[in-house]
């Protein structure tokens, strides 16, 4: 899949319902109404302070008359309200709107939620659509989990696999991502990577291999300079990079200073897609992960 054409066509063609937790959140109502102009959306719930949803969704000339509007400003309780909604059927999946995320993740890891499966482990993934890149590329995980251990590793593969499965990826190239391309004991990354790939080297679902810097896993020509080879090399379809410190950068770097450059980010893990935005992520982000989601519920 070379870009959002796809996903934004199925997105189309399904129109879910979102449901935002604490909705007076400018940018998240600016992208529900892209959404809804360009036909991805089809309404759903607004939870929060509805005098400030009215006076946003009055500013940006949002109609609410698709939406179920209910009061209430407690985040916990609306983050939870929320999840019971979905539960009932009332959406398809969530935004994060004016909530801090440990409200928002708590009541999305809340077991009596049953959202999430039993040992299953939550992580961001962010589908990249980037300039001069000929596919495209995922990355994780750039906001949830800080210093992954092996068997998170593992949780976190399966998650952005089963992301690209959907996609129509019968069997996505995962680099391991660390700063250089042997394993040191002395580097973690590295040998972390060492044994993802003998844990994975039998799969044929999936292609895992790493270590990988940057350049190896989306160059070729670069792979062949440094003497490595590899079906990954230069193809990349997902790069798991060792931790939030490495991984955060690179999407904040690659968004800010590429033209161009356009991305969806979910959560994955549980039986649904969530929305967790930076609340410095454009609307257009914003925009293109409600028609990820869509997409992935479709």
């Amino acid at each position: 899949m070379e870009d959002f054409t796809k996903i934004i066509e199925v997105a189309k063609e399904c129109q879910g319902k979102v449901i935002v937790p604490l909705a007076e959140s400018p940018e998240a109502l600016e992208a529900v109404k892209m959404a809804m102009d360009e036909g991805w959306l089809h309404g759903g719930v607004l939870i929060g302070n509805l005098e400030k949803v009215r006076k946003i969704a009055e500013e940006i000339n949002l109609d609410l008359a698709a939406f179920e509007l209910i009061e209430m400003t407690d985040p916990l309780e609306a983050a939870n309200h929320a999840i019971v909604l979905l539960n009932q059927g009332k959406g398809n999946f969530l935004l994060k709107g004016l909530i801090d995320t440990k409200y928002y993740m708590k009541a999305i890891l809340n077991k009596e939620h049953g959202l999430v499966p039993e040992g299953n482990l939550l992580s961001h993934i962010v589908l990249m659509q980037v300039p001069g890149y000929h596919k495209l590329l995922g990355i994780s995980d750039v906001a949830v989990n800080i210093y992954p251990t092996l068997d998170q590793k593992k949780q976190m593969i399966e998650n952005a696999v089963g992301v690209f499965h959907k996609l129509g990826v019968e069997r996505p190239k995962v680099a391991i991502m660390a700063p250089v391309e042997k394993v040191n004991p002395k580097i973690e990354s590295t040998v972390h990577a060492g044994e993802l790939v003998k844990y994975y080297k039998d799969r044929d679902d999936m292609i895992v291999e790493g270590p990988f810097d940057l350049y190896i896993a989306v160059s070729k020509h670069a792979a062949e300079e440094k003497g490595v080879k590899g079906e990954v090399c230069g193809d990349a379809d997902i790069m798991l990079f060792p931790n939030l410190d490495a991984a955060n950068p690179v999407y904040k770097v690659m968004n800010q200073f590429i033209p161009g450059n356009k991305c969806a980010a979910i959560v994955a893990g549980a039986k649904i897609p969530a929305i967790l935005p930076s609340r410095a992520d454009s609307s257009e982000t914003k925009k293109l992960s409600i028609a990820l989601s869509a997409f992935l519920t479709a």
